[in-house]
């Protein structure tokens, strides 16, 4: 009989705390161990995620009370990580932080787009970027894990056969549509009901932060991307469909395109290249994809120009976040790579 690895969730109460809390819980090799809230410590995990009645007995703790583990996954807000992340890695081999204090090679990209000085500058460059598609090799090898932010990740998908074979020019420009659940669990006057109902709110027409790990990534050989991306609140609670604006550097047709994206991604389980020529759903849709962690992905050419129209779908906290942390640990303890991420999504939802 295979063994269980014992994994802690520290950050357990948020929306990726408890997606990540459900999906362990039906992993075959996984035993969650402790969560952690620092607003809840004492409290039944159930209270938060109701969804889990039945399933756990589970109660919040405090991150001081955290015992060894093979595993540890962060998911608290963005600068909080780097306060005692060298206390979880003397608790754990193993550590996987879904926020963003562990993404950017660069503490001078930090300073620019997160505004403050990093705390633990000597762990930038020990982080591995969670992207399996990309970094599956690093990943398996690596100890310590930085899960990318859901509209990185889903830009980067999208884009990444293009840029890898040098096939659209530097300037990509990229309009994010985005659910409420992307902003984390605490209220604000912009998540009231009344407010948020009926969006379609421009919250980041410039500057989103996601915009320096999309560039870092889709960095190749040295040579550099310009991304301008301008993300919009939707009325949806879970999932993210980006729309990429690119400009082909030569001739081609969609049958090539496909195929360029077929082969980049052929050993890429969750990748799904979205090209239907009837039904409703023709072109990636975030609806059918909640609870899973899968990225649709589809495309079309401009008939009266070289710009190629790219679009990508995920669920934030599936692929964007809960989902893509777990097929990076998957990854790295020589589990089969879809083990616990096997759910289709549902279908009306």
């Amino acid at each position: 009989m295979n063994q269980k690895i014992k994994v802690s969730i520290v950050g357990a109460s948020g929306y990726t705390g408890g997606e990540l809390l459900r999906i362990l819980l039906f992993h075959p090799r996984v035993e969650v161990f402790q969560v952690t809230s620092l607003e809840y410590k004492g409290v039944s995990a159930t209270l938060l995620h109701p969804n889990l009645r039945g399933f756990t007995d589970l109660h919040f703790c405090d991150i001081k009370d955290l015992k060894p583990c093979d595993l540890i996954f962060v998911a608290v807000p963005n600068g909080k990580s780097m306060t005692f992340m060298k206390n979880l890695m003397k608790i754990s081999p193993k550590i996987i932080d879904l926020g963003a204090d562990f993404r950017l090679k660069s503490l001078e990209e930090w300073k620019t787009w997160y505004l403050c000085d990093h705390l633990a500058p000597e762990l930038i460059g020990k982080f591995v970027y969670g992207l399996p598609e990309i970094h599956k090799e690093e990943i398996k090898k690596s100890n310590y894990v930085a899960g990318p932010g859901c509209e990185a990740a889903v830009s980067i998908l999208s884009l990444w056969p293009l840029v890898k074979n040098d096939l659209i020019e530097e300037k990509i420009i990229i309009e994010a549509k985005i659910g409420s659940s992307a902003a984390g669990s605490t209220p604000t006057l912009a998540s009231h009901h009344p407010e948020r109902r009926g969006v379609v709110r421009s919250y980041m027409p410039t500057g989103h932060r996601h915009t320096v790990e999309i560039e870092q990534e889709l960095t190749i050989d040295k040579k550099s991307f310009q991304i301008l991306m301008s993300a919009t609140a939707i009325e949806m609670v879970r999932g993210i469909l980006i729309t990429a604006h690119t400009f082909l550097k030569k001739e081609l047709t969609e049958k090539e395109i496909w195929q360029i994206y077929k082969k980049e991604y052929k050993d890429a389980p969750f990748i799904r290249i979205v090209k239907e020529k009837q039904g409703i759903y023709r072109y990636p849709e975030p609806k059918i994809l909640q609870g899973t962690n899968f990225c649709e992905i589809g495309f079309e050419k401009d008939q009266l120009s070289n710009r190629l129209v790219v679009l990508g779908a995920i669920d934030n906290l599936g692929k964007g976040s809960a989902g893509n942390a777990v097929q990076c640990m998957n990854l790295m303890f020589d589990f089969p790579e879809t083990m616990g991420l096997e759910f289709p999504g549902l279908h009306p939802i």
